[in-house]
């Protein structure tokens, strides 16, 4: 089960389209942009809208396509393929391979755009950027399938200074809020594996961490 061909080749062509237009736009609305007050970069906008034309469109439409292949990539890296290989769980992205064995997999669910697999005492397999349509995982996953988290009413919000935390898990949650709010998505996602050994299964909302404790 994968992002349909189709899917990917169009978010490959539709985006860079969307990002050369976005910088014709732009390009036109120059003149008027550096007439606003306290506009950032001054000078850089000035310059580029005194450029000869055609050259500046030219590169205002290249600038825009080449943002949009940067946007088209990172979108590509989250096309999820999913396949129940015998007793195991393939999953694939581009850079990433994960076998889960099926057999350890006692609950399935979509967490907004992931898929979530949780094992036997309600502990994290995997968690993967997935777009695929719940219906199709549904089939997939047979009876495991959720519509929506089994343990969603077991969070807790995390605030500091909890009595009941370890002070391991605390250093780590502290830490891993650093990076949500930095935006630093790799140490967020190290520090939710550092957890998870710990007894530990994490949701974020907004920026706001909620644990639960595995059985």
């Amino acid at each position: 089960m994968a992002t349909p061909v189709w899917v990917r080749a169009a978010v490959w062509l539709a985006l860079p389209a969307v990002g050369a237009g976005v910088g014709w736009v732009v390009r036109q609305l120059l003149d008027w942009i550096v007439r606003i007050p306290f506009v950032p970069m001054r000078d850089a906008l000035e310059w580029a809208a005194e450029a000869p034309d055609p050259q500046a469109t030219f590169v205002a439409l290249a600038l825009g396509a080449a943002l949009g292949l940067v946007l088209a990539y990172y979108v590509d890296r989250e096309s999820l393929t999913v396949q129940a290989a015998g007793t195991e769980v393939v999953l694939t992205r581009p850079g990433v391979r994960r076998t889960v064995p099926r057999g350890e997999i006692t609950a399935a669910y979509r967490d907004r755009d992931e898929l979530v697999l949780l094992g036997r005492a309600g502990q994290e397999l995997a968690r993967e950027p997935c777009h695929l349509a719940p219906r199709r995982l549904a089939t997939l996953f047979g009876s495991t399938w959720h519509d929506r988290d089994p343990y969603a009413d077991a969070y807790r919000r995390w605030v500091p200074g909890l009595p009941e935390l370890p002070a391991e898990a605390e250093a780590m949650l502290k830490a891993r809020q650093k990076a949500l709010d930095k935006g630093d998505t790799d140490e967020a996602q190290e520090l939710r594996t550092e957890l998870s050994r710990l007894g530990f299964v994490l949701r974020d909302e907004r920026k706001r961490q909620h644990f639960r404790r595995t059985g």
